[in-house]
């Protein structure tokens, strides 16, 4: 249509309809100008939310750089290893993984000599797995390091007990993948509750100016709180958690399905496996033994040693009956071990510096040598009961309390 047509066309109109014309013109306009800033109200602030949340960077995602005094103290990292190290292994690709539970993740260094000699190492450790959590996240760092060599596995009883479901944090669309998932992107950058622990890594950050800002950057992540004088209260809350999810032990034939997979996806893969029992502390054994699942951890043991080489450091040595006290050399809790006591470990699985390693600590099962350990542990154990009296009363006190609690519910 011509110009002139239009504005003929526009003259024809009657005046009313004019005005009619002209107000809703004036209508769209303001539609438009009011969308606007709706979007722009509501764009700006998640867009500050998420340029907030990256900048902070509360747990380690995005490789942000970390300031002291403003976000270096990461205090809900720990308590979201599943989700930070899923992604570590994707940016990382490791070559050596040290894996297992909170035990391993307190204990085993990445930085030892004997394993950081030729490889970058580190450490995918969660808190309280089940063996179908560590089999899926050995299948994450496959995925993302085909030319994995060595895997490092400290396995625990409690792996293995058919009740102890997926943690919530356990997410499986995340395993296997070479990327962050969109949820977890989303999640980690533009939600309130994230907001709300970046503002909290802050707070924490201004106030512990002093702490190291690389911790867990290998995965590995010792209990800060070591030394603090709470021990004997850890011990008493430790062996109470336990028997609340472990009294009714049922062994799982799943969970075991779960580590035989292991077994075979390393030799599938050319993977050198490591696996050793964790060396909790003497009243951890107590507490397995208090609950009548004695003869099943000891064909647990027997078991294992039918598919694969296990380095044995539970039991009543040396290291694991250190009395209970204010401040210990060895535990933090009766569950998890010090980092020297790491160092013990793979000491004796690599041969290095062994002479350090006391010598009833750390034993290489076998088929020819497995019944004579399980009786030398059998009168281990009554001598430090007979040597450790308070800590037995300790624990089998415990279970009576969590007893009575249990059946007046």
């Amino acid at each position: 249509m011509a110009i002139s047509d239009f504005s003929d066309s526009y003259n024809s109109l009657s005046k009313s309809q004019r005005q009619k014309k002209k107000i809703l013109v004036d209508r769209q306009k303001k539609f438009k100008v009011y969308n606007w800033i709706f979007f722009a109200t509501a764009f700006v602030p998640i867009l500050s939310v998420g340029l907030f949340n990256w900048t902070i960077d509360p747990y380690d995602l995005f490789n942000t750089p970390n300031w002291w005094g403003v976000n270096h103290e990461k205090i809900k990292k720990d308590n979201n290893d599943r989700l930070f190290k899923a992604v570590d292994i994707i940016r990382l690709k490791p070559k050596v993984i040290i894996m297992g539970s909170s035990r391993t993740k307190q204990g085993l260094n990445p930085e030892h000599p004997a394993i950081k000699n030729n490889k970058f190492a580190y450490n995918l450790a969660i808190n309280g797995p089940n063996a179908y959590e560590v089999r899926r996240y050995i299948e994450h760092a496959i995925a993302n390091q085909p030319d994995l060599r060595q895997i490092i596995l400290g396995i625990d009883f409690f792996m293995f007990n058919s009740s102890l479901q997926n943690q919530p944090s356990f997410e499986e669309k995340r395993i296997a993948k070479k990327y962050i998932i969109p949820t977890d992107a989303v999640n980690a950058l533009f939600s309130l509750d994230t907001f709300n622990v970046s503002k909290e890594t802050i707070a924490a950050s201004l106030k512990t100016e002093g702490q190291n800002n690389s911790y867990g950057e290998n995965g590995f992540m010792p209990n800060r709180n070591a030394n603090d004088g709470g021990t004997k209260w850890r011990f008493s809350q430790s062996i109470k958690l336990y028997f609340e999810l472990h009294s009714d032990y049922q062994f799982s034939q799943q969970y075991w399905s779960d580590f035989v997979k292991i077994v075979e996806l390393c030799r599938q893969n050319n993977i050198d496996l490591k696996v050793f029992i964790s060396p909790a502390h003497a009243t951890q054994w107590e507490s397995i033994k208090v609950t009548g699942k004695w003869d099943i951890f000891e064909q647990w043991k027997r078991e294992l040693v039918k598919i694969t080489p296990v380095w044995d450091f539970s039991g009543f040595n040396n290291v694991t009956t250190e009395a209970i006290k204010t401040k210990m050399d060895n535990y933090v809790d009766n569950s998890h071990y010090s980092p020297t006591i790491g160092n013990l470990i793979l000491d004796r699985i690599f041969d290095y510096q062994s002479e350090s390693v006391p010598k009833d600590f750390g034993i290489l099962l076998t088929a020819d040598n497995l019944e004579q350990h399980l009786s030398k542990i059998k009168r281990d154990r009554l001598l430090w009961a007979n040597n450790h009296p308070d800590e037995v009363k300790l624990v089998r006190d415990i279970k009576a309390k969590v007893d009575r609690q249990n059946n007046s519910n």
